[in-house]
């Protein structure tokens, strides 16, 4: 039991003492900072404090105030000047970054206004619906008044009707929780896919290079395949865990301090307060059960292959399947409850990722949930048992490998020892 030991923290210390990964840490550190931060570093870079400021040529000397009033109220960053020069001298301060843009107002033949919009890119799709939007607002004003229609009844005519929803399933979560669940389980599946894919990676990646240096060799004559696996494939979870624990603690801290500035964007819609304490059990039950399912395929299959320039071919099924739970799971945010993702939850090689999902959108019977991590510690255990048979025949293989036949093959060596 000791060579296992020492084959784990071997694994673990000299990862952890890897450039790749300080370098990788570092860089996906940089990246939770910089998403977190995201409107001070806008807000750094944009000369007028995240204002934009929009000139405008009123040819009616009617339009201006309404429709400054109006995008004002659908929104309050977006700045509108009247110009007193021409349109030549408002398209020359638009040049010289003094304006992002000039819009011109004029009356139709039926008194009604229309605009035209120019700007050095007109990229900006939000700016632009904005303005089209704030002056659709006047203009409908205007034709009431043209239809003597009063201002209450103009108003009575664009309320929004009454429209409320109710689950009548037990325990079904509200609007509100909902969206919460929806953005936690958004934010968690994602730390699900990409640490299953670059771990399970790294596993196979570790197997191919000990095997091409022809260190296997020296390894399996004092310790048994099998004790190698599992001791890579915890070194290399420990190795999971210590990195994501660095990214949750430095992202949760930069996330709690600019919470309130990142409120009108994703988390103002979604919010983490108030995460219900099981949905986060299950996410962490989910990561590691998912985890260990990838990683034990990902040793057996790295142990097939003599040259690390076949890892990735090798392996590239597993990252499909991965691949494939992931993108069920984005059409799941919208459908949690439809049929194709309750069947798919079950699919082993999916479940991490959509079971997850099911139990932090909706609310399912225990016995559902349950059902799945049985399901997925049943097909590790079967990989396991299967794997390590592989892996015992595979570390003794040598040669270009780039067939699944290769599988039969380690199997044979197996049992001839």
């Amino acid at each position: 039991m000791n060579s296992f030991w020492i084959i784990l923290f071997h694994t673990y210390l000299n990862k952890l003492k890897s450039k790749s990964f300080i370098v990788t840490t570092i860089l996906t550190i940089v990246i939770v900072l910089a998403l977190t931060n995201i409107n001070n570093i806008i807000a750094l870079f944009d000369k007028n404090g995240g204002k934009e400021q929009i000139a405008v040529l009123d040819e009616t000397g009617q339009l201006y105030e309404p429709l400054k009033q109006q995008v004002h109220t659908i929104n309050k960053d977006l700045k509108l000047s009247l110009y007193k020069g021409d349109e030549h001298a408002a398209e020359k301060a638009v040049e010289e970054g003094n304006f992002k843009g000039v819009i011109l107002l004029r009356f139709n033949e039926e008194k009604l206004p229309e605009a035209t919009f120019k700007a050095m890119s007109i990229a900006d799709s939000a700016l632009f619906s904005d303005l089209q939007t704030g002056l659709q607002q006047v203009k409908t004003m205007l034709a009431a008044s043209q239809i003597n229609l009063a201002p209450a009844q103009l108003q009575k005519l664009y309320e929004p009707v009454t429209f409320e929803k109710f689950a009548l399933e037990k325990n079904a979560k509200t609007e509100e929780e909902l969206n919460q669940a929806r953005g936690l389980v958004y934010v968690l599946l994602f730390i699900i896919y990409f640490s299953v894919i670059m771990y399970a990676n790294m596993i196979a990646m570790e197997v191919a290079t000990e095997k091409s240096s022809r260190v296997m060799e020296i390894l399996i004559s004092s310790v048994s395949p099998i004790k190698q696996m599992f001791a890579k494939i915890i070194g290399i979870g420990l190795l999971s865990l210590t990195q994501l624990a660095a990214f949750l603690i430095v992202g949760y801290y930069s996330l709690s301090k600019n919470m309130e500035s990142l409120k009108e964007g994703f988390f103002g819609v979604y919010g983490f307060e108030d995460i219900p304490i099981g949905t986060v059990i299950y996410a962490v039950i989910f990561f590691i059960l998912g985890y260990f399912l990838y990683a034990t395929l990902a040793a057996f299959l790295g142990s097939l292959v003599s040259r690390i320039e076949d890892v990735q071919q090798m392996i590239t099924p597993m990252t499909l399947l991965v691949v494939g739970g992931f993108m069920i799971s984005m059409f799941g945010l919208g459908k949690p409850d439809a049929a194709f993702i309750t069947i798919t939850s079950y699919i082993p090689f999916f479940t991490p990722m959509i079971m997850f999902l099911r139990v932090g959108m909706l609310a399912i019977p225990l016995w559902e949930a349950l059902l799945g991590i049985s399901i997925l510690v049943a097909t590790i255990a079967v990989l396991a048992i299967f794997g390590a048979r592989v892996y015992r025949g595979g570390v003794l293989m040598y040669g270009q490998s780039n067939s699944f036949k290769d599988i039969k093959k380690a199997l044979q060596l197996t049992k001839n020892e």
